[in-house]
């Protein structure tokens, strides 16, 4: 039975501990400060455009609560406000809202080589934990963060003794299993300023504020330490500023974050593995709480590893039970559900077609250790089913530890040539002895395969894509045997491959026509496709 949205005094007092975590429990104005080099008020907004708050019937199998940390600041926000599309890089994991990954990658006729521009080296994390040794570089998610400085924010940095006069603008941010976040320049590969120690292993995509107000959002992966949860470093002060702690009140004991949060107007929204929303309000350096949805299926709670994407004032993102939900990001209520078959650890993705919006996701063979990876399309305004997609794919146990099949990758749409095309990495695990994967091309509109290309290994890395001047898309991903792929989109030919000698778990970030990506080595590359 569906709960109802509840205002208990008693929700309020419960979660003021959390809400005052982070500094003041009160709302934080869109304009950060005087000092804050771009705001909010930059972006022009459009009048709201809300969705309707109306669960459907598939949502009557969710049992929730909505609780309401600070009832005086009114959850609507401008619905058309997309923060993201003027940023000067990339902030957040694929980029966008709709998580599509429109990273604008170009390259110049057929690629013939990938070639090395730098190597950057990571620390070793290794203490043992009951999790095992996490090591240096990046694993899953793991996507390097992209900005170009502006002036005001460069002169900001120097008057905090953050970069020197001859510091370059453009700049690399990666999150690292080395409990570390490091801070490289984008052209040389050294070095631009001093890491800073967020004590436990970073294992997902970290976000940039896109106000530019400073805050560096950081989920924390594994426990290596208490305090766990998430953190807020604040880039002008070169330190964490804001700690979000453990939730006693949350569904589930893991206070893991491996999403990748994002910023609506005042508030950031923000979904932890302990099975809750989180929707905060900003300030500079800090987070507050302003409400949390909490659920249940079938009296479990499943915890949430994927990122949120957004259309409108709908948010979409799965769960490790294999549901799929899309809420109201507004009254935070869910408002469908869609049953895809497995864990969901890939973020999901919204596209516009004939003028209607459609989320992708996809599932592992995890819970049921053998069966399909399916990947599916549903009408991101009712949750019906358009199509799905079934691979068979099945778990493997290799030193006593569980290999689950399926999809772990965000799908990627096609562009260019390949516009009503859908590119994703299945892994298969074919036999024991043999833990392989697949890059799978769809039809969008039907869901039919068109091919399939076999990887020298598996692959949880989402792929991603560069178009030329002739408008023909070219897609690179990487493999956990250190391989990296250019694949023609149209056929599925793969025209260049790059060992490495490093397992890329981690997705890359697109710059023209270079990418950056971490190896669950030590080691970031940054590799440009020619």
């Amino acid at each position: 039975m569906q709960s109802q949205m509840f205002y208990k005094a008693s929700a309020i007092l419960s979660l003021f501990i959390f809400a005052t975590a982070c500094g003041s429990r009160k709302s934080a104005p869109v304009v950060d400060d005087g000092d804050t080099a771009t705001d909010s008020a930059t972006i022009a907004i459009e009048e709201p455009r809300a969705l309707p708050d109306t669960a459907l019937a598939s949502a009557g199998i969710v049992s929730y609560t909505v609780e309401i940390a600070d009832s005086a600041v009114s959850g609507t926000f401008p619905a058309d406000a997309d923060f993201y599309a003027a940023d000067p890089g990339v902030f957040m994991f694929r980029k966008g809202m709709q998580r599509d990954a429109r990273f604008g990658g170009r390259v110049k006729g057929t690629p013939a080589d990938i070639v090395v521009d730098w190597t950057f080296r990571t620390d070793i994390d290794d203490r043992e934990t009951r999790y095992g040794r996490w090591g240096g570089g990046s694993g899953w998610t793991g996507q390097p963060l992209y900005v170009e400085w502006p002036d005001s924010c460069m002169a900001r940095f120097r008057r905090a003794g953050m970069l020197g006069a001859d510091a370059s603008r453009q700049e690399i941010i990666v999150g690292s299993l080395a409990s570390r976040v490091y801070f490289i320049d984008y052209a040389t590969g050294k070095p631009s300023r001093r890491p800073v120690d967020v004590v436990n292993p970073v294992k997902g995509t970290m976000s940039l504020d896109p106000t530019l107000n400073g805050n560096l959002y950081v989920g924390l992966g594994v426990p290596a330490e208490r305090p766990f949860g998430a953190r807020v470093i604040d880039l002008y002060k070169g330190a964490v500023t804001c700690s979000w702690p453990e939730d006693p009140r949350a569904g589930r004991r893991w206070d893991a974050y491996d999403s990748s949060p994002l910023r609506i107007g005042r508030f950031l929204f923000w979904p932890g593995e302990n099975g809750t929303l989180y929707k905060f309000t900003v300030s500079p350096g800090a987070i507050a709480l302003h409400s949390a949805l909490r659920y249940t299926i079938n009296g479990a709670a499943p915890g949430i590893e994927n990122s949120l994407a957004v259309y409108r004032n709908y948010g979409y993102f799965g769960d490790n039970h294999g549901n799929l939900l899309c809420v109201n990001l507004e009254t935070m209520k869910p408002i469908w559900r869609y049953f895809v078959g497995d864990d969901i650890d890939a973020t999901s993705v919204v596209t516009t077609e004939d003028d209607r919006p459609y989320v992708y996701a996809c599932c592992e063979v995890d819970r049921r250790g053998e069966g399909t990876a399916n990947l599916v399309k549903v009408d991101a305004l009712t949750g019906a089913e358009v199509w799905k997609n079934e691979i068979p794919a099945r778990r493997v146990d290799v030193d006593g530890k569980h290999f689950d099949g399926g999809y772990y990758a965000t799908p990627l749409p096609g562009t260019g040539d390949c516009a009503g095309m859908l590119f994703a990495n299945c892994v298969l695990n074919e036999t024991d002895e043999r833990r392989n994967g697949v890059f799978v091309a769809l039809d969008r509109k039907s869901g039919r395969e068109l091919y399939r290309t076999p990887l020298r290994y598996y692959s949880w890395s989402s792929p991603v894509g560069f178009v030329n001047e002739a408008g023909e898309q070219f897609v690179v991903t990487g493999d956990a045997a250190g391989n990296i792929y250019v694949i023609r989109g149209r056929t599925g030919e793969i025209l260049v491959r790059r060992p490495t000698g490093h397992n890329f778990e981690s997705s890359p970030v697109v710059v023209g026509n270079s990418l950056v990506v971490g190896s669950r080595g030590d080691t970031v590359y940054r590799l440009s496709i020619i």
